[in-house]
C-alpha cells in the first residue's frame, strides 16, 4: 500500500469511526453515558500524552540531531501558545460533556449559530489533525499509526460533546450526524494536502511533529485533565490514573510492536 493510501485510510478511519462511536454513544441512556464518558476522557488523556512524549517528540528530536537542541522545545512552546490563542478565539474549544458551558445555548433558544460555530471549529481542528497525521506518516509509518490512534481516541469524547451541542442548538439527529461526517472529511483533505506539500519540505517535518506533540499536550492538559478534576473522590482518582496509564500503555505497546 502506498504512503498516500496509508494517510487517507487512517484519516478516514480516525474521523468516521469517532463520529460513528459518538453517534452510538448518544443512543445510550443519559445515566450510562454520563458514567462512561469520564472513562473515555481519562483514556484519551493517556493516549495523547503517550503519543506526544513517547512517539512524536523522540522522532522530532532524532530528526534534528546535530543541530541546536533548543529548536524542537521552542517549536513545542510556540505551538502551546498558538493553541492557547486559538482557544481564546473559540476555534479550538473542545466539549467533552453533554452540556458545554462555552458552546451550549439556552435549551429553549435553539440557536443554530452556535451549532454552526461548532462545525466550523471542528472542521478546522480535523483539517489540522490530517496535517499532523500526514506529517507523522511521512516520518515513519509506525509513528503515523500511533498518531492516528491517539487522534481517534480523543475525537470520540469530543464528538459526543459536539453532537450534544448540535442537538441543543435545534439540529435533528440525522442532520447532526451528517454534518459531523462532513466535517470529519476535512481530516482527509488536510492529510492529502500535507502529503504533497511536506514531501517537498522535508526539513519542516520535525517541526510538524513538534506542533503535533504540542497539540496533543495542550488538548490533554487544557481540555481533558480539567474535566477529570471535577471528580475528587478517591475511587474516581484511582480509575482515572488506571485509564490514563492504559492509554499510555496502548501507545507504547503499539509503537513497540510495530517496530
Amino acid at each position: 500500500m502506498s504512503l498516500l493510501s496509508w494517510i487517507i485510510v487512517f484519516c478516514l478511519l480516525g474521523g468516521l469511526l469517532s463520529v460513528l462511536a459518538a453517534a452510538l454513544f448518544l443512543v445510550l441512556s443519559d445515566s450510562l453515558r454520563n458514567r462512561l464518558l469520564p472513562h473515555l476522557v481519562s483514556f484519551a488523556t493517556g493516549t495523547l500524552l503517550g503519543a506526544a512524549f513517547l512517539g512524536l517528540l523522540p522522532h522530532a528530536l532524532d530528526s534534528v540531531a546535530g543541530t541546536d537542541a533548543h529548536v524542537i522545545p521552542m517549536a513545542v512552546l510556540l505551538g502551546l501558545l498558538g493553541f492557547f490563542l486559538l482557544e481564546k478565539l473559540v476555534l479550538w474549544r473542545h466539549c467533552h460533556a453533554d452540556h458545554c458551558e462555552v458552546h451550549a445555548p439556552d435549551e429553549e433558544s435553539h440557536d443554530h449559530s452556535t451549532g454552526a460555530m461548532i462545525l466550523i471549529g471542528d472542521g478546522l481542528h480535523n483539517f489540522l489533525d490530517g496535517i499532523l497525521i500526514a506529517g507523522a506518516f511521512l516520518t515513519d509509518i509506525h509513528l503515523g499509526v500511533v498518531t492516528s490512534v491517539a487522534v481517534a481516541a480523543h475525537e470520540i469524547p469530543q464528538e459526543v460533546g459536539d453532537f450534544a451541542v448540535l442537538l441543543h442548538s435545534g439540529f435533528t439527529r440525522g442532520r447532526a450526524f451528517l454534518y459531523n461526517i462532513l466535517t470529519s472529511l476535512t481530516t482527509v483533505i488536510g492529510g492529502v494536502l500535507a502529503y504533497f506539500t511536506l514531501q517537498q519540505m522535508q526539513a519542516a517535518l520535525p517541526f510538524v511533529l513538534a506542533i503535533a506533540a504540542s497539540s496533543f499536550i495542550y488538548i490533554a492538559v487544557a481540555d481533558l485533565i480539567p474535566t477529570l478534576h471535577r471528580r475528587v473522590e478517591g475511587s474516581a482518582t484511582v480509575q482515572q490514573i488506571v485509564l490514563i496509564a492504559a492509554g499510555i500503555l496502548l501507545i507504547y505497546s503499539t509503537h513497540s510492536t510495530l517496530h
